[in-house]
């Protein structure tokens, strides 16, 4: 069976179960400068419909970012992006949260461009106390460089989730309990960057970018942010279970979604660290309770 058909079959089902599950709230799309700002290259960026919609540029001078105004412990982070077009090998669409000390926590989507016509990659990687060393990559079941689509975290004191769309792609659960650490007590901001990675991203490095091709451009819209905003210094949402993302039915995922879940992983998992034997030789602990041993191990390095 090809790729195109299966995939259309995957997607038809994913939308089916997809439909009857608990999922976050809508994003609600605002202008960029309502919520961020940019941080590096701003001749790099380009606004428009009043700033509703923005462009990245990466040529080989430089790429160019951009971060949330405000700090957030918890909450959902939405955003549409439509990816690099054409031949993006070692390029990096990155989104994600960080806090700002040396034992940073961190919450990854990065996008990994690739050669015309391959599927781009998602890596997910979740970092605490300045460790990472979590990551997942998946390929994505439809093209990203066409339309605009949704990709989000919600973030509770019990869980991380990773979205694509409505579907779940990835959890990481608190399991401090089993002396894991997990992201509370650090606000973060959030972050998105279009830049070069060739030394690394696309087949471990082998494909580097052509550019020829130059400038490669990301679009978005939505800047959705709906979090409980702290100083850098808080250690603790001052609004702690009074928001809907910290309400009983996000605590965990619903069975329509944990099956969502699964079929992403049995059909489109690249590399789990949890199934690297190479670089771990006891599965890490929070890798069960994350449901993260999937039927079909991976033997690919990251």
């Amino acid at each position: 069976m090809g790729f195109k058909w299966m995939n259309m079959l995957l997607f038809c089902a994913l939308f089916v179960v997809g439909a009857m599950a608990a999922a976050p709230k809508k994003p609600m799309d605002v202008p960029f400068g309502r919520n961020y700002e940019n941080s590096w290259a701003p001749d790099h960026v380009k606004y428009f419909n009043g700033g509703s919609e923005i462009q990245l540029f990466l040529d080989n001078r430089t790429g160019t970012g951009f971060q949330s105004k405000g700090s957030y412990l918890f909450g959902h982070f939405a955003m549409h992006i439509k990816m690099v077009a054409g031949d993006s090998a070692g390029t990096v669409t990155a989104f994600y949260l960080s806090s700002q000390n040396n034992e940073h926590d961190e919450i990854d989507f990065e996008f990994l461009g690739n050669k015309t016509g391959e599927p781009y990659v998602v890596q997910t990687n979740v970092y605490t106390g300045g460790k990472g060393d979590k990551e997942q990559r998946i390929y994505l079941w439809f093209d990203p460089t066409k339309d605009y689509h949704t990709y989000s975290v919600l973030w509770n004191l019990h869980q991380i989730v990773f979205f694509v769309d409505e579907y779940p792609i990835r959890t990481f659960k608190n399991s401090k309990d089993l002396g894991v650490k997990f992201p509370f007590d650090q606000p973060m901001k959030i972050y998105s960057s279009l830049w070069e990675a060739d030394d690394w991203a696309t087949r471990g490095g082998l494909e580097k970018i052509d550019w020829s091709n130059a400038p490669f451009v990301a679009s978005y819209k939505g800047f959705h942010i709906d979090g409980c905003e702290a100083s850098v210094n808080a250690k603790y949402c001052s609004n702690q279970g009074k928001k809907w993302w910290d309400q009983k039915e996000f605590q965990d995922l619903d069975k329509q979604q944990w099956r969502l879940l699964r079929r992403v992983r049995d059909k489109y998992t690249i590399y789990n660290y949890c199934t690297d034997k190479k670089r771990f030789a006891t599965m890490p602990k929070e890798c069960r309770r994350n449901r993260d041993v999937p039927r079909k191990s991976s033997k690919k390095s990251p």
